[in-house]
């Protein structure tokens, strides 16, 4: 026979049905004694309850700690082996077991090396019973190595390249857990592009300009130690094409190589190689699959799994789908799995077969097994796992085939099988089942016992029951061999019977239909050949509860009223609580709906209040419900009613007056038509704020009584006011006043800071209790003060009503704990809570070091420096400022200041980047760290350049001196060259009249010009010119202008300019004058006699004056050099300052400075970037910014007047 073990249970109503847990024969898991009353007697084989991990890493840096608890009856003793041999610890001072217990402390803090511990470690526990033993426990100290020394190159690769970085960490233990993050520790982005494979490289399918950047690091984590090491960086620059082409071009005179972009192309696995791989895995652990490719445009990974589906609940993607992962993993899921990588231009596939192994699971596990003396039994140990694991019983801790004989003991495979059990034969055995792939270890204690009947169940357990329904009275109980149980009711009855009756396995009696006669004791009897125990137990049978006025289906008008029954009858010891549901959910939170004890009230139904109306009623032993349905319809017409707000209330009394509470009453005024929803109840506290109202309460419209919270020491005056759906009434009159008693205040302050304003003192505020609050006469406030870091006392002084107190003496910026209390006449509110604030803050009295510049660009530099140490900042941290200053333009010689510029750096940042910088220019800086005081010393002045950049527009472009076929250019070098100017740029172009615009013209000028005449231009055309400057760097910002050519001798006027309109209306009309012809050909006839006169003295070969007036005023054209400035001459019209030929202007002292001379030989000679074309025009450069000068404008549009028609005649 086997022996039964009853568990004692948790004793519930049986009115509420407990689930009533039946125990079979005791070959299932038993954990032996259930219950504390047996602890004291009870004999038990060892249990380990608690050991460490069988892979047990541990911390080189703490004590080592090897867990092995266990329990039974004697209390077990413990030993240990290592490494398969016994373990002395009372031979090794660093080892100590813990008392009452089996666990191992190493104390490797103070000396010893975790590596000299290193082994595998096996537990036993021993009493006279038999002895456990536990896991073997590989103990292995976690290590983080550093990362080998290398030297990494920079890569260089073309725009579109894939490439691969590697990680390759050092081997720790446990392995380290790998990312990609940059200089300022933010992790780097990844994509369907750029992504970490499961080895920790890092994949680019392909390269762009983006990705350049010098701090690509692989960071290891290793948890255990939580340490993290780093890889030194990688620099990665990613050329374009143009890029790369401007660099061939420069080095290269070869024009004809010149780099390609990078083709688009199909995709080609990075990881894994092959067509074909190989993946083995554990059952139940996470399968990871990875495929990365490459290719143009970025590959789409999808995967399959070939003959079969994924599992749906199970399958997960990871990396932007580089990744499959199948979660608790099982033999099923073995196959070919394939993962497919597709762009535009094709697709590859990648074929991972994957085999899944598995260490041993349990089938059945063996389970503690408590006989009696000459009973039979058996133990089952069955695991599985691929490949099949090898079943091993051991006794004791000791292989069965070397342990002593038992021959109540046979062992077939699996199982053994115990016969005719006697007492002296417990012990403890060990089931093995091992793979190549791990173990599993199980204890199973057989206890042969010999007790005799207890019961379990506690003494005069009371069950109440609702009549009609099962009964259910526990009995569990222990004895061995078997107790047999028997039920009886009353002192004298006799055994029940299964006829009305039912008799559970456990001890449990069921009266399936209890009645109102169940009611009594009832005694469990539990006997066996060893004795007899017995135990009383009480029913209670109560009525159940009735809904005996149920809600009606009910129809109303919109606007109207309707009301609800649900009343009850219930048993008068049971306590009902009743709630109502609409539509199954609770009842909308307005107003409108009220309840009280029978009644559910909806006032001023809308369409929005039908539905099903549910009553419960709940008791601690059963629940009612009943429903009914309202529907609501329009109300029928009837006349307009006039609606106002309500008529103010009258009548208020005060009643029940204590000194917290007050019973205010209240008759309400007539609603005008609209239903009373609310009142509102205010206060006036006369003693404090007289004349001020405030808010105390509101109420439903449907009652006229309130009792209301009050405060001490105030002076009470109460109002009413009702409001319906029009709105609020007036106030009541005011109800008689009442003076509440005085008592303690019951809050603090609040906000209470405490904040320095000088090096030396402490200013703790605090916001202070208004007279309402003060609870009564005498406010003061109780002021305490220590440091937060010392072992003072605390110091306190009272001040009177007022919000700061003044601490002096203080040490420079200490945290100082701070609390306010309030008091008054009457004593002092609650114990207040502490605060932390700090004392005055002092300048801070150390400059930051190690202050690095990096120049980013021509604009932009980026500083680091060393933070300061946290002592010195005497104060809250907010931030460094950073001075900088340009010192001197490196394009000129002269050194001068300017002003100096600041920028903040907020909270604890160690870098920082200057914007705005000007190109080639030289700088200085320093930082200074920044406290609430203010600037701490100033750091060495730290000088750097920035480079070249490129130039601003030039600050002015004019035209001047327009002729038929030539224009001037006069120009302002950029106010802010940036750097060395190289040359300038001259485009230009014709535009038509409707604005369209012809050949572009490109010219090269040399840098140290600043005028330039154009040749051979068309006349009365108007041009657009484009100008700009030149570093080394490249072109600037350019300027546009636009002039025109003077029209020819036939007087063509320009169509756009006003003003040449207007002359040349007025030259029209001068020349149709007979005076003016007549003046026209006496100038003419003096011309020809001047003429003959010349032509007579050149023949006589003397100088004549007009060969003196030509040497003077020749065509600029075709003039020779001066001799003494080597400029040319030019015409001018004394009359009306108007050029006959639009030449040079020269100064009054007829010299010209040769580098602002624009038409010198200098410019057309070999050493300059210039070129004639092949009918002698120069072609130059230019550029420009438009800017309009109506003098010159109109100079250009003007007609010809008579004098220049006359010159173009002669």
């Amino acid at each position: 026979m086997q022996l039964k073990i009853m568990p004692k249970k948790k004793h519930l109503s049986a009115g509420r049905v407990p689930l009533v847990l039946f125990l079979c024969q005791m070959i299932g898991a038993l954990d032996v004694p259930l219950d504390p009353k047996l602890l004291d007697d009870l004999v038990q084989p060892p249990t380990i309850t608690q050991q460490s991990p069988k892979d047990y890493i541990i911390d080189p840096r703490e004590n080592i700690v090897i867990q092995c608890e266990a329990k039974g009856k004697p209390p077990p003793s413990f030993s240990w082996t290592r490494n398969g041999t016994h373990f002395d610890i009372d031979k090794d001072p660093l080892v100590t077991m813990k008392p009452g217990s089996g666990t191992l402390v190493i104390n490797i803090i103070t000396e010893g090396k975790a590596e000299t511990y290193e082994g595998v470690y096996q537990c036993t526990a021993r009493n006279e019973r038999g002895a456990a033993i536990s896991n073997n426990i590989v103990v292995r100290p976690s290590r983080s190595p550093l990362w080998t020394k290398e030297r990494l190159e920079p890569i260089t690769l073309r725009n579109g390249q894939s490439l691969v970085l590697p990680c390759r960490p050092p081997i720790g233990l446990p392995p380290a857990i790998i990312f990609w993050m940059d200089n300022s520790f933010q992790r780097l982005p990844q994509s369907e592009r750029v992504s970490q494979g499961l080895n920790g490289d890092l994949y680019f399918s392909n390269v762009l300009p983006e990705d350049t950047r010098e701090d690509y690091i692989c960071y290891a984590r290793f948890n255990h130690t939580q340490t993290i090491q780093q890889k030194q960086p990688i620099s990665l620059k990613v050329i374009s094409v143009d890029e790369l082409n401007d660099t061939i071009a420069a080095n290269l005179s070869d024009t004809e190589f010149y780099a390609k972009p990078s083709k688009e192309r199909p995709p080609t696995f990075l990881t894994p190689e092959g067509n074909e791989s190989l993946k083995e895995e554990l059952r139940g652990n996470v399968l990871s699959l990875e495929c990365i490719a490459e290719g143009l445009p970025t590959p789409i990974i999808y995967w399959i799994k070939e003959d079969g589906t994924l599992p749906v609940n199970r399958t997960f993607y990871r990396n932007f789908k580089k990744t499959l992962q199948i979660t608790q993993v099982t033999e099923a899921d073995s196959g070919n799995y394939q993962c497919i990588a597709k762009n535009p231009l094709g697709a590859v596939h990648h074929t991972i077969a994957v085999t899944v192994k598995a260490a041993p699971y349990w089938i059945a596990a063996p389970q503690n097994l408590v006989l009696s003396p000459g009973e039979n039994g058996t133990l089952i140990c069955r695991a599985n796992g691929n490949p099949k694991p090898r079943i091993a019983w051991l006794t004791n801790g000791v292989p069965i085939e070397i342990a002593p004989d038992d021959p109540s003991r046979k062992i077939d495979g699996d199982t053994i099988i115990f016969s005719n059990v006697q007492e002296r034969l417990s012990a403890v055995y060990q089931c093995n089942a091992s793979n190549e792939y791990g173990y599993l270890l199980a204890n199973a204690f057989v206890n042969v016992l010999a007790e005799p009947p207890r019961i379990l169940t506690s003494a005069n357990i009371l069950y109440q029951v609702i009549a009609n329904r099962p009964a259910f009275l526990d009995c569990a109980f222990f004895g061995s061999p078997l107790p047999a149980i028997e039920w009886f009711k009353g002192t004298k009855g006799s055994a029940l019977h299964e006829d009305i009756y039912v008799l559970h396995d456990n001890g449990t009696l069921e009266i399936p239909v209890a009645q109102k006669d169940s009611t009594g004791t009832y005694t469990c009897v539990a006997r066996n050949k060893l004795g007899m125990a017995k135990n009383e137990v009480h029913l209670e049978i109560k009525d159940p509860t009735r809904i005996i006025k149920q809600p009606e289906h009910a129809v109303v008008q919109r606007g109207s009223r309707v009301s609800f029954d649900c009343k009850l009858k219930h048993d008068p010891t049971l306590v009902p609580t009743v709630m109502w549901l609409k539509d199954h959910g609770e009842l909308p939170n307005e107003e409108r709906f009220s309840i009280d004890k029978d009644h559910l009230v909806v006032t001023d139904v809308s369409d929005d209040d039908g539905g099903t109306y549910t009553c419960t009623a709940n008791t601690t032993l059963d629940s009612v419900s009943a429903s009914a349905v309202l529907r609501v319809v329009a109300p029928t017409p009837t006349p307009a009613p006039i609606y106002d707000v309500p008529n103010p209330p009258f009548d208020l009394e005060l009643t029940n007056q204590l000194d917290d509470s007050v019973q205010l009453t209240w008759t309400p005024g007539d609603d005008n038509n609209s239903p009373i929803t609310k009142f509102i109840i205010e206060y006036e506290d006369a003693m404090h704020e007289a004349g001020v109202w405030h808010h105390q309460a509101e109420v439903s419209g449907t009652q006229t009584t309130a009792q209301l919270k009050l405060s001490p020491y105030v002076n009470y005056s109460f109002r009413v006011m009702a409001e319906n759906n029009i709105g609020r009434s007036l106030p009541s009159e005011a109800s008689e006043q009442y003076l509440t008693k005085a008592a303690e205040p019951d809050q603090n302050p609040t906000a209470v800071e405490g904040l320095g304003t000088e090096p030396d003192n402490l200013v703790i505020t605090w916001k202070p209790l208004n007279g309402f609050e003060s609870n009564g006469p005498g406010l003061q406030y109780k002021v305490s003060w220590r440091q937060k870091d010392g072992d003072d006392e605390w110091t306190s002084v009272v001040v009177a009503n007022v919000s700061k107190y003044i601490v002096s003496g203080t040490p420079t910026f200490v945290p100082y704990l701070i609390k306010v209390q309030s008091l008054n006449d009457v004593g002092f509110a609650p114990e207040p809570a502490v605060v932390m604030g700090h004392s005055g803050e002092d300048l801070p009295m150390v400059a930051p070091g190690n202050v690095r510049v990096n120049v980013v660009n021509s604009t932009l530099a980026e500083v680091h420096w060393d933070p300061v140490p946290l002592k010195s900042i005497r104060g809250h941290l907010q931030g460094y400022r950073i001075y900088y200053w340009k010192v001197q333009s490196s394009s000129k010689r002269n050194r001068r200041h300017i002003e100096k510029k600041i920028l903040t750096f907020q909270g604890s940042k160690t870098h920082g980047m200057l914007p705005g910088l000007q190109p080639y220019s030289h700088y200085f800086l320093n930082v200074r760290v920044v406290n609430g005081k203010g600037e701490g010393p100033a750091s060495s002045d730290r000088g750097f350049h920035t480079p070249e950049g490129v130039p601003s527009a030039p600050s002015s472009l004019k035209i001047v001196n327009p002729t038929l076929d030539s224009l001037t250019l006069e120009w302002d070098p950029p106010s802010h060259p940036n750097g060395i100017l190289t040359e300038y740029t001259l485009k230009y172009q014709p535009i038509n009249s409707t604005h369209e615009l012809g050949p572009l013209v490109d010219l090269k000028i040399p840098a140290n010009k600043t005028r330039w005449t154009l040749k051979n231009l068309n006349f009365s055309t108007r041009y657009k010119f484009y100008f700009y400057a030149q570093t080394s760097v490249g072109s600037g910002s350019q300027i546009t202008e636009e002039a025109i050519t003077t029209v020819d001798e036939a007087g063509i006027l320009l169509p756009d300019v006003g003003a040449g309109k207007a002359m040349a209306s007025r030259q029209v009309d001068i020349a149709t004058q007979g005076w003016f012809i007549g003046l026209m050909c006496a100038v003419a006839l003096l011309i020809l006699i001047l003429l003959i006169v010349c032509f007579v003295r050149r023949n006589k070969g003397g100088k004549y004056p007009v060969k003196e007036k030509e040497d003077a005023h020749a065509d600029p054209e075709i003039q020779p050099m001066k001799e003494d400035d080597g400029t040319f001459g030019e015409y001018s019209d004394a009359e009306d300052h108007k050029p006959l030929k639009k030449g040079s202007r020269t100064p009054s002292d007829r010299t010209v400075e040769k580098e602002n001379s624009d038409d010198s030989l200098v410019d057309y000679g070999e050493g300059v970037n210039g070129q004639f074309n092949e009918d002698g025009s120069f072609i130059g450069q230019y550029s420009g910014k438009k800017e309009k000068e109506p003098a010159e404008g109109n100079e250009s549009s003007e007609a010809p007047s008579p004098v220049n028609a006359m010159n173009s005649f002669v």
